[in-house]
């Protein structure tokens, strides 16, 4: 493998609850290449999404290392992060997290704009039509379906061309049909953009089409099942 896009050595994650400490993840050590997309399986609770927050910094491990693009995440403050995850990585989730005062547009225009992007408007309408919504750019979240409403937040993630775009279970509040299309969505944002995709699934089939799974058990790397 050539340098990874990301790389986590012994990585781990504690959080303290009302009980004490909870260990999350424990020693992860994974690297993901360029342009490969990666899914991330397993049974509630086995720290699949814990493993993705740990990939965009949007959690820091408590021990270990996590490297992204050859930066390490764990050295860098909120602010950094943030900028970081600005430039180079998409992320999209379960339950959309659109802003609901925000048309479709200016959902997806907003992070071009945070960026600095003079023609974030054009790139936005680009987006939503390549996910096939130019008819509901002026509409609101609540005024779209659910199926509707990942769409713009996939255009929302790909907008600022990341080289890193990650999903938690992207299709996991929709029917069979929308989550047929957004997973077909999915891979073809990832071919335009050349983006590395990782991603959290429960669906088998999603999961089929990745380049490589990673099965997870109680915040471990499953060595059984990916062997098997």
């Amino acid at each position: 493998m050539t340098d990874p896009v990301l790389s986590l050595t012994d990585a781990s994650l504690s959080l303290m609850g009302n009980a004490g400490q909870v260990d999350i993840l424990h020693d992860i050590s994974l690297d993901v290449a360029k342009g490969e997309t990666l899914g991330l399986v397993g049974p509630s609770g086995s720290g699949k999404s814990s493993l993705l927050m740990l990939m965009g910094g949007l959690e820091t491990a408590t021990g270990g290392t996590v490297t992204a693009l050859g930066q390490d995440l764990t050295t860098m403050n909120e602010d950094q992060l943030a900028r970081f995850r600005r430039d180079n990585m998409g992320v999209v989730f379960q339950s959309f997290h659109l802003i609901p005062t925000m048309t479709a547009l200016e959902n997806v225009a907003t992070p071009l704009e945070l960026a600095g992007h003079r023609d974030a408007f054009d790139r936005a309408a680009a987006e939503l039509d390549a996910v096939g919504l130019s008819d509901r750019a002026d509409h609101y979240p609540s005024q779209m379906s659910g199926g509707e409403q990942q769409r713009v937040a996939l255009a929302r993630a790909s907008a600022p061309r990341p080289k890193i775009l990650l999903a938690d279970e992207p299709t996991g509040n929709l029917d069979e049909a929308n989550g047929q299309a957004i997973m077909q969505l999915l891979f073809d944002l990832r071919d335009r953009h050349g983006a590395t995709l990782v991603m959290v699934t429960h669906a088998r089939e999603l999961a089929a089409r990745c380049d490589r799974v990673i099965p997870l058990r109680d915040g471990r790397i499953d060595t059984a099942r990916q062997a098997a």
